[in-house]
């Protein structure tokens, strides 16, 4: 009788009892889940640390992000710039008494010597500023007076609410027209408009042909600590200042009065380079020091400054790589110490269960399934306490800065880092995993009869 080998069923295959074993691990979870659930306000307890932890972590980074990124903006916003500013000498202070009238800075003949740059320059402008009174009527104000051309607003991303701005034709022309700054246009006129209006300065009458819109104060021109609030200005065409009021100029402060001639007080330039890209970065460099061995020829004293704001960009990225380290390490020691609570909690559980580990190992459950047990226990906490305080640290970030803002009536800038959520909870994971190891283990390690022998 022959036997045909598809007729023969398979040898049934063994399963290997391991880790891995999926409807084991199901049942540690769901006596973990039942354990925690008859010790709730324990549980909750031990897991406080993870949730505090976890928030902490996603607001932190959020906040710190947040913070980071709004200073970035405000040195991207100068772009490819390049600011040169004359700056007055130090050593001039011993010469003061002997020289009323003080001479340094920025000539024309250096602004003749950036226009050799061609078309790697985009825009140059020149401006000369200084502090002057603007008179309405019996009305006065003191502001900060600037001659400029018609790139000014677009450099310094201004925006014109009413009017129009300095164009390239009241510069031709030599033009009296100027431009006032947003707080300056309210105080020399609450109730009228001051389109079409006239303002005395210096000695001179400047038509009003614009009024620029509101702009939040930033740090001083050039990179100097000094603010710089664009709305106490007024503008003016550069060829006119330098026509109408000329280079020296008189300047009265605290009862006393001096001196100073400047051709130009600051020139911006704006190099054509994209500063998004490592060759564009590495242009703005190459002109920002082709710039400074220009002046070096001209100017046998240390009377100006240039200032590259790709320079300060990239120091304020390294500064929010150091800063976003700082607040991984501060919010993951919150965890760490979450993660020793755990611990604290599971070796009294140990303790407390100690007869319920003899009776499993009496009923056959091997060591793996005590450590299985304990080990997946830690890891439910962990996991329940990162994902409640996943849900904290959202409800921090999206609800704090609105109730700032309506509190304070200022920006709380904040911006989320969606891989500080999946840090978070895994850091918190791993946690359980290492805080739980040794409870388990010490529960692996109990000896059955000495288990079964405990009250």
């Amino acid at each position: 009788m022959s036997i045909n080998i598809r007729d023969v069923p398979p040898a049934p295959v063994k399963a290997t009892p391991g880790f891995l074993d999926l409807s084991r691990l199901n049942r540690s979870v769901l006596l973990a889940v039942r354990s925690l659930w008859l010790h709730k306000l324990r549980a909750s307890l031990s897991v406080l640390g993870i949730v505090i932890g976890t928030s902490a972590v996603i607001s932190l980074m959020a906040f710190g992000k947040g913070s980071m990124a709004d200073a970035l903006n405000d040195i991207k916003k100068q772009g490819t710039n390049i600011i040169v500013r004359s700056v007055k000498p130090s050593d001039d202070s011993s010469t003061g008494s002997r020289s009323f009238v003080v001479s340094y800075g920025l000539t024309f003949r250096d602004l003749e010597r950036f226009e050799t740059f061609g078309d790697t320059i985009g825009r140059t402008v020149p401006m000369r500023v200084f502090p002057s009174e603007v008179r309405y009527l019996e009305r006065m104000q003191n502001a900060r007076l600037v001659a400029t051309t018609n790139d000014y607003a677009a450099v310094n991303h201004l925006q014109v609410a009413r009017g129009r701005f300095i164009t390239s034709e009241d510069n031709r022309n030599l033009t009296n027209n100027c431009v006032l700054g947003a707080t300056l246009a309210d105080r020399l006129f609450p109730t009228e408009d001051p389109i079409g209006q006239s303002v005395l300065v210096r000695g001179h009458r400047f038509r009003i042909v614009g009024v620029m819109d509101n702009r939040m104060p930033t740090g001083g021109t050039g990179g100097s600590s000094a603010a710089e609030d664009y709305n106490l200005d007024i503008y003016i065409p550069f060829s006119t200042c330098r026509a109408r009021i000329g280079e020296t100029v008189i300047v009265r402060a605290s009862g006393s009065r001096s001196g100073e001639k400047v051709a130009i007080s600051q020139v911006v330039l704006t190099v054509n380079a994209d500063f998004e890209t490592r060759e564009g970065r590495e242009r703005v460099k190459a002109v920002g020091e082709s710039i400074k061995n220009i002046l070096k020829e001209e100017h046998y004293k240390d009377d100006w400054a240039v200032t590259v704001p790709l320079d300060r960009l990239e120091e304020a990225e390294r500064q929010q790589q150091r800063f976003t380290s700082l607040l991984v390490l501060i919010a993951s020691i919150s965890l760490i110490v979450g993660g020793i609570g755990i611990m604290n909690i599971m070796l009294a559980t140990v303790t407390e269960r100690t007869r319920e580990i003899g009776i499993r190992r009496a009923l056959g459950a091997k060591r793996r399934d005590i450590i299985t047990q304990f080990l997946v226990e830690a890891v439910v906490q962990t996991t329940v306490g990162g994902l409640a305080g996943v849900i904290i640290g959202l409800g921090i970030v999206f609800g704090i800065p609105p109730l700032w803002n309506l509190i304070t009536g200022s920006m709380l800038p904040a911006l989320l880092s969606y891989w500080s959520i999946l840090l978070s909870v895994g850091v918190s994971i791993v946690v359980g995993v290492m805080f739980g190891l040794y409870p388990a283990w010490q529960a692996a390690r109990l000896d059955p009869i000495e288990a079964l022998r405990h009250d």
